[in-house]
């Protein structure tokens, strides 16, 4: 019988851009065999070389996560809707200080009462509850798309103290989203931006910066001191990072995550409630999940998930509400869609679980596959070796005429706001589909594949390599061209 299958945005090019398709099957194992069959690329998403489904993608049927029933083998009803959800980017309320005692919370001064007054007509917050967000003590890590709205909310809603950790600098690029930030901030570091705007906003607030890469040396003991942890990375080393710092402190973890135009909320590593790795064990390959530079991210998306973390946050403080531990919130902003989903602790997590094996945080890059940069030359012919070359030896072979097939493996919206002339788009979604004319159109040239920055096109040069045919990746991709040979183009 035929089921709806939806589609998550960061694997919508590997089925026409369709959200949902159908696929046939009496078994959830059926249906994605049916679906992989029909779109070849998704296979290598879904499954690992083993043959299994990957760690890092959950499979729901209707709002169920079946990774702790039967999985694959989990039977189908007619009517039964299959959930794709990738890794992008629990069960108790936080004890302290939503549990303090009345007497030990700070008083309001009479100024405070008058500013936080809708606060304290709320028989939800109150005088009590109010005193309780000027005692609240909460670490934003990272001061960018997330971590603005969320850090500006809290600021405002009479937080006592909050914590910034961030070591970037403001670019033109961040003001389409991360609103901490004004034009006159750009090339300023984002933690002096975001002191003087919170300061601004609420001069009572007690800002502690970390202008510091957050690390596993030092983030137990920044971390030591707040009661929530609000995650506002951009990577998937810093996201495990977090995680499992939050779950040796037990420190909740007011979890978001972004790309184009959906976004996740959590709350996890709280007591007897589901953690990061619950939902995803493992992290998936690097590059195979584009970042929001590559990816792109709707401006206002952040502004709703950052606030989602927010409000979040202050339950947590305030010991009330029904907060999201224990359940994914799915935010599809093009559709205008929420939906939401169980999450299970996984008693077998090697940190949350019931006999974790990981007591202590760990080289988070070597976990998530990051390898530092290579200190001497690798031969090209390597086995496994992607070749590459730079923008000025692309530049060189372009300007003497060299049989050259230049292909640029990004969107048509990103080939209209800039190219390297000759380049032919094919975007990396059609690249496997599209091998014959590749090499029909690269007959007796040289190929050479990049995109923005040069990780999408070294998936797109494997994906060559693994057909038989000979390409190298322009490292650095178009940005790298602009930066070093032709500065006239716009950036994006």
């Amino acid at each position: 019988m035929p089921h709806r299958v939806l589609i998550p945005t960061p694997l919508r090019p590997y089925t026409g851009q369709q959200d949902a398709v159908e696929a046939d099957g009496a078994t959830v194992g059926d249906v994605l065999t049916s679906l992989t069959s029909k779109h070849g690329e998704l296979k290598r998403h879904l499954y690992g070389d083993d043959g299994k489904l990957r760690h890092f993608v959950n499979i729901y049927v209707n709002d169920d996560d079946i990774r702790y029933l039967e999985k694959e083998r989990t039977a189908l009803k007619d009517g039964d809707v299959i959930s794709i959800v990738p890794s992008v980017a629990g069960g108790a309320p936080v004890s302290a200080p939503a549990e303090s005692a009345a007497a030990e919370l700070p008083a309001l001064t009479n100024d405070e009462i008058q500013r936080y007054s809708r606060h304290l007509i709320l028989p939800e917050v109150g005088v009590e509850g109010q005193r309780k967000l000027k005692a609240g003590r909460v670490l934003c890590v990272g001061a960018g798309g997330l971590g603005s709205p969320a850090a500006l909310y809290l600021a405002a809603a009479g937080l006592g103290t909050l914590g910034i950790i961030d070591f970037d600098n403001v670019d033109a690029s961040n003001l389409q989203r991360q609103i901490l930030h004004s034009t006159s901030d750009i090339g300023r570091s984002k933690l002096a931006s975001a002191k003087d705007r919170l300061s601004a906003l609420n001069p009572a607030l007690q800002i502690n910066g970390y202008e510091t890469a957050l690390t596993s040396k030092n983030a137990l003991e920044i971390f030591r001191d707040y009661d929530v942890i609000l995650d506002g990375t951009d990577n998937f080393s810093t996201r495990y990072l977090v995680n499992d710092a939050c779950v040796i402190l037990g420190k909740p973890n007011a979890y978001g995550s972004i790309f184009r135009f959906e976004g996740q909320a959590s709350v996890f590593a709280t007591k007897g409630g589901p953690c990061y790795r619950c939902l995803y064990p493992e992290p998936p390959p690097p590059g195979l999940v584009p970042s929001c530079a590559e990816g792109g991210v709707l401006g206002v998306l952040p502004g709703i998930i950052g606030t989602i973390q927010a409000t979040e946050t202050i339950k947590l403080l305030l010991g009330g509400g029904s907060t999201l531990i224990g359940r994914l919130l799915l935010y599809d902003a093009w559709n205008m869609r929420f939906r939401e989903l169980k999450l299970r602790r996984d008693v077998d997590c090697p940190v949350c679980g019931d006999h974790p094996t990981v007591r202590e945080l760990i080289d988070y890059d070597q976990f998530c596959g990051i390898t530092p940069p290579q200190t001497t030359a690798q031969p090209a012919s390597s086995a496994g070796a992607i070749q590459e070359v730079s923008v000025q030896e692309l530049n060189a072979k372009l300007t003497s005429g060299a049989p050259v097939f230049l292909l640029d493996v990004r969107e048509p919206n990103e080939f209209q706001i800039a190219r390297i002339p000759g380049s032919t788009l094919i975007p990396l979604g059609q690249v496997g589909s599209r091998l014959q004319e590749i090499t029909t159109a690269a007959a007796g040239r040289e190929i050479l594949v990049h995109c923005k920055m040069g990780s999408r096109s070294a998936k797109a040069v494997q994906v060559l390599k693994d057909n038989g045919i000979e390409a190298k990746n322009v490292k650095g991709g178009i940005l790298a061209w602009i930066d070093q040979v032709d500065p006239s183009l716009p950036k994006y």
